[in-house]
């Protein structure tokens, strides 16, 4: 159990913990991360039989790495120590990691959730969206993301390295197990008020948006790709319909340059999404941050400098030619006559293509340093070709 200033709590939550470990007849022990607490928590959990271990970093997930890294159990339940869970109902978790799970998450939803035990916002909004998102992204089967109560086989997880020190240390630990292959279950649990005066540590907000960092952090498909691909397509479809002219959409109104425009700086700005999620997804992967797949396997076969580099050429030969062609068309006086927007189109578009050769030709580089430690490694032998 983390603790800070738990003092009007941690004694219910070890008792109903040590009643749980007598009643399933389990040799356990109760372990408190304790992050510095000033109302004499510490004293009141070793008087009651828990065994406390001094964290001094700060943040709820650098204490659960402190108690963690100390416990003695083959398997570990963490829980929050303000009687929020109850802690004589933990055989679903033990049962299900018995049966092979690596890691067992609780969820409060199907469990039961009590009258003013979850504010409104994170019950309707803030839990739904971002196990949501956790679902989409990583492909996890779990309803309830964050919930506090869970059950992981200790080797396991320690082999994960998690490092996060706040409370998005709850996504860390279920994203990075999905990453790892890890065998994921969930079982109902139950959520009541906790038992203290003060306010709890949580700050929505705040706490919310490391939450949502986190996932997009770790997931550039979500983060780049995607958004830099319809900024792509869409300022692809605009360009091309008005590369030549104004569109008349109805009677009264036309997409003439403004629009032109407009999507060229869409097409800018997704590609330069795209090349930043290539560029993270090979970096992911090169400090073993994210495994590799399929996709980053095609990726790196695909994206090579030597590659990028000669396409960013390509592009900016072709970027020259649309701004030497607009400025024929604009000196010669004999090759017919311009209309008013035909020729700021042409410069457009032409440095459109060589922003993007920019953007493409030192993107390049960019990967390349990225590499250099990867291609060191495998020259001192320290992974085999091919590893991530």
């Amino acid at each position: 159990m983390p603790c800070l200033n738990e003092a009007e709590t941690i004694a219910t939550c070890i008792l109903k913990a040590k009643s749980f470990l007598g009643r399933s007849g389990i040799s356990g022990e109760v372990l408190i991360a304790d992050n510095g607490s000033t109302d004499g928590s510490q004293h009141i959990a070793t008087t009651f039989g828990a065994r406390v271990v001094p964290v001094t970093e700060k943040g709820y997930g650098a204490a659960l790495q402190g108690g963690i890294a100390a416990a003695r159990g083959r398997f570990i339940i963490m829980g929050d120590a303000d009687d929020s869970y109850d802690f004589e109902q933990l055989d679903a978790f033990i049962e299900r990691l018995r049966g092979g799970a690596d890691l067992v998450m609780g969820n409060r939803f199907k469990g039961g959730i009590e009258p003013g035990a979850m504010p409104m916002l994170h019950r309707y909004l803030g839990n739904p969206v971002l196990s949501f998102l956790g679902r989409l992204f990583f492909s996890i089967r779990t309803n309830d993301f964050h919930c506090g109560l869970r059950g992981f086989k200790a080797e396991r997880i320690r082999t994960l390295n998690l490092q996060t020190t706040g409370m998005e240390f709850a996504s860390e630990m279920v994203v990075r197990s999905a990453l790892a292959g890890f065998v994921i279950d969930e079982v109902p649990t139950t959520l009541k008020p906790d038992g203290r005066s003060r306010p709890p540590h949580l700050k929505t907000w705040r706490d919310g948006w490391r939450h949502l960092k986190f996932l997009l952090m770790y997931n550039p498909r979500w983060l780049f790709f995607i958004p830099g691909a319809a900024l792509c397509g869409i300022g692809t479809l605009f360009g091309a319909l008005l590369v030549f002219g104004p569109l008349r959409v109805i009677d009264n109104l036309s997409l003439d340059l403004n629009t032109f425009v407009a999507a060229c700086f869409m097409v800018v700005a997704g590609m330069q999404l795209i090349t930043f999620g290539a560029i993270s997804r090979t970096y992911a992967e090169n400090m073993g941050i994210l495994p590799s797949n399929r996709r980053s396997g095609w990726l790196s076969h695909t994206i090579t400098v030597d590659r990028l580099a000669a396409n960013a050429g390509i592009c900016f030969a072709a970027g020259l030619g649309f701004l030497g062609y607009a400025v024929f068309r604009w000196a010669s006086l004999d090759f017919g006559p311009l209309n008013d927007s035909e020729l700021p189109r042409i410069v457009v578009l032409g440095l459109t293509l060589i922003v993007i050769s920019f953007q493409a030709f030192f993107s390049a580089f960019l990967l390349g340093v990225l590499e250099i430690p990867l291609k060191q490694r495998k020259a001192d032998g320290d992974i085999s070709v091919g590893s991530p």
